[in-house]
């Protein structure tokens, strides 16, 4: 890979390199939208199976465009995830010019990583978190002071519902991506962020509160995993230290060898031949 100072352009060719960039991402998500649109209804009707086995069965709309425009929301949300690929592909190659060959060793693993954590926790969200949440919400439906009380979410709702979840509990999933790369740039260190664990605490009630339906139980259920990922973060960054300490261990004691050479009872190892190091003599 070659350094930075290899790839010098000039501002023009950057300019003209970054627009190049943002019209492969614009055609990436334009051609994914369109596909999506076509099954935006079968897309949707995956994003429904977690309210319908809460044992809601209907979902209305009382706006006449609020349909048309669900669908294309979805279509939206549905390309964004899709084309993402794409995406950090083309912003990886605008910036990797600029970065020296140690760095881009250094930070190409948390771009790939990326898409890995944030489809975790899309799927902690769809499988476990809103299902729950559902049961929770749905459960206040029943008689009060005589009057039937039911719940008849709209398409528009749920949809805002769902994409909160899915975003929210994507994103979240990537703190430990985030706080190994500020460790890595030296921003925070592996103490800092080990004596800083009741702020961390506090921060995941504030993002949890902020990501999440106003509900105790959407709330813990973000809380408690991005707690859990912030002391997964300080793990993984102290497992990366022993690693980089015992490879330059290693590499110490290689170098040691080769300057020193094999060592013997008598001494260092006779050269080849039998002679003696720095004489022509016999021994």
């Amino acid at each position: 890979m070659k350094d930075i100072d290899d790839t010098k352009q000039p501002l023009l060719e950057h300019l003209i390199e970054l627009r190049r960039r943002l019209l492969w991402c614009l055609a990436a998500l334009a051609a994914a939208f369109f596909i999506c649109l076509y099954f935006a209804r079968d897309i949707f009707a995956v994003l429904v199976q977690p309210l319908l086995k809460a044992g809601q069965g209907k979902l209305i709309y009382t706006d006449i465009f609020e349909a048309f425009f669900v669908e294309v929301k979805v279509a939206l949300f549905a390309a964004l995830m899709i084309s993402f690929p794409v995406i950090a592909i083309q912003l990886w190659r605008f910036i990797a010019p600029g970065l020296y060959a140690k760095e881009k060793k250094a930070f190409l693993p948390f771009l790939l990583m990326t898409p890995i954590f944030f489809a975790g926790g899309a799927s902690f969200a769809y499988f476990v978190a809103m299902p729950w949440a559902l049961h929770f919400l749905l459960s206040y439906q029943g008689n009060v002071g005589g009057i039937q009380q039911e719940a008849l979410p709209g398409v528009g709702n749920y949809l805002t519902f769902v994409t909160r979840f899915l975003f929210g509990f994507g994103a979240a999933f990537l703190l430990p991506i985030l706080l190994m790369i500020l460790e890595r740039a030296g921003i925070v260190t592996r103490e800092q962020l080990a004596k800083s664990r009741r702020y961390a605490i506090v921060g995941a009630a504030a993002v949890a509160a902020v990501l999440t339906p106003p509900d105790a139980v959407s709330m813990l259920m973000l809380m408690v995993p991005l707690y859990g990922l912030y002391e997964f973060a300080i793990l993984a960054i102290r497992i990366t230290h022993w690693r980089a300490a015992r490879k330059a261990a290693r590499s110490g004691s290689a170098a040691t060898e080769i300057v020193s050479g094999p060592q013997t009872e008598e001494g260092p190892e006779a050269p080849p031949g039998g002679g003696r190091v720095g004489g022509s003599g016999p021994i």
